[in-house]
């Protein structure tokens, strides 16, 4: 239903409307970063030393690809394999063009609707009726502020959520690193522990052979030999799948994909961090729990925005301008506005209201669990850390002094060939179980900032292979 109001006005001033209208249409325009400075502040505050880059052209791409190629040339780092990941993964990438999405709706937002023009021309008999009106949505410019503070509100919201997935990738990249390096020096031990294996396997069958060797000795032996020999199987996968994971996370494909990893892991740290006010520095700087806070905020502006449009739907002004046959000139105002009969527009404020209610809830349930979460990460650093620290300073110590011990009783011919190689197969579980204490701290030392940062990391618990090899040790 419609209500017309016509009103005679001079045309001047539809001319002053029409500037005004192309005026305030002009005046939404987009950024020369894209928002995505912000994105380099919010990682460089939480610890992101690494250079980014949106790549929107070739030559972004090609500056992007030497620095890769530069990066590649030489063993890769924890650093260098986050840098390559955060300049080359083509999914963040396509994370970062929802910058360029969001900034698009807010600057949408700050432009009116087009005016709309309708021209008729009615002929009877010899009379003609000439009938034009030029629309105007007059809603559109009242509501431009809210609308367009709501745009941009969501735009700092995307430009959040950015910020965390860029962390998470560099996260992601660093945990992938380490495990990658850990599985490699755990496949090259293995690959040490099996030729010793075989030439055991190979002394004991020519000595079974002369008679020198009891057959169970000579069965364990080969047991042994034929476990090494399958467990350097799963190893090596297991070194391919972390790589392969790692390879993924950095974007490289063809000849790239032939990176050089170091041959060890770092050294655990002379002491581990010492962090008492973990849950504020959460709250404080976590990206889901800001926003989450953030987005609660949105709705709350949005619900303005809801009630100032709940009742009023449509309000168009328009100027017309009639010429008929024989009669003199008509001009005008209408005014088109849709009266509530049957929506007064209640269902969706109060539809804005419960999201709102649901957007606080949540907000409060980003916070907790962002509490919960610090701790049992710190909890993990610091348990992954004294295991470490506990495998370097008294386990593998000692195994390497009853190992020097039993050398020098085989030099004395106090124990045979066989004792020796039983003893050294019992440090096989301690050194990896080492290899793999110290994989787990600095898989820790990762959630450990993302949880303080960025969101909540995708798991963090302690890896079940130290526990795995602590039994196999036992069961020796």
């Amino acid at each position: 239903m419609s209500a017309f109001i016509h009103i005679n006005h001079k045309p001047r001033r539809t001319i002053a409307i029409g500037v005004m209208t192309l005026f305030l249409g002009g005046c939404a325009t987009f950024s020369q970063d894209g928002g995505f400075g912000a994105i380099g502040t919010a990682s460089r505050e939480r610890g992101i030393a690494q250079d980014l880059k949106w790549v929107k052209s070739d030559k972004d791409a090609d500056d992007v690809r030497a620095t890769v190629k530069k990066l590649l040339a030489s063993p890769l780092t924890a650093d260098s394999a986050s840098q390559i990941a955060l300049l080359n993964n083509r999914g963040l990438q396509a994370t970062y063009s929802e910058l360029g999405i969001a900034e698009s709706d807010l600057v949408q937002a700050g432009r009116l609707t087009n005016p709309g023009f309708t021209f008729e021309r009615l002929r009877r008999g010899d009379d003609i009726s000439i009938d034009r009106t030029f629309l105007f949505n007059v809603l559109g410019l009242l509501t431009m502020p809210l609308r367009t503070d709501l745009e941009k509100r969501r735009f700092e919201l995307t430009q959040g959520r950015v910020a965390a997935e860029t962390l998470q990738v560099a996260a992601d990249t660093r945990r992938a690193f380490f495990s990658a390096v850990a599985a490699q020096e755990s496949a090259k031990y293995m690959e040490q522990v099996k030729s010793a294996a075989e030439a055991s396997a190979e002394l004991a069958r020519r000595m079974a052979a002369v008679g020198n060797f009891s057959k169970l000795d000579h069965a364990r032996d080969q047991v042994f030999y034929a476990e090494v020999t399958a467990q350097l199987a799963r190893t090596k996968q297991v070194a391919l799948a972390e790589r392969e994971r790692l390879t993924r996370l950095m974007g490289l494909w063809g000849s790239d994909i032939a990176f050089k990893l170091p041959d060890r892991l770092s050294d655990l740290p002379k002491s581990a961090r010492e962090i008492t006010d973990l849950e504020a520095r959460a709250l404080k700087q976590r990206l889901d729990v800001l926003g989450a806070m953030k987005e609660a905020e949105n709705l709350a502006a949005s619900m303005g925005l809801v009630k100032t449009t709940g009742f009023i739907n449509v309000l168009e002004v328009g100027y017309r301008r009639n010429s008929e046959t024989g009669q003199p000139r008509q001009t005008g105002y209408e005014i088109e506005l849709r009266l509530p009969i049957f929506d007064w527009g209640g269902a969706r404020v109060a539809r804005a209201e419960h999201t709102y209610m649901q957007a606080v809830n949540r907000a409060a349930d980003t916070a907790i669990k962002a509490r919960s979460e610090v701790r049992e990460a710190y909890g993990a650093y610091r348990t992954t850390y004294d295991l470490a620290r506990h495998y370097r300073d008294e386990i593998v110590p000692l195994r390497k002094r009853i190992s020097e011990e039993n050398l020098l009783r085989y030099n004395g011919m106090l124990i045979s060939v066989f004792e020796l190689l039983a003893d050294a197969r019992q440090q096989v579980s301690s050194v990896n179980a080492y290899i793999e204490s110290l994989r787990d701290y600095w898989l820790a030392e990762s959630n450990l900032n993302l949880a303080l940062t960025g969101k909540s990391p995708s798991s963090m618990s302690i890896a079940s292979g130290t526990q795995a090899a602590g039994e196999a040790q036992a069961g020796h």
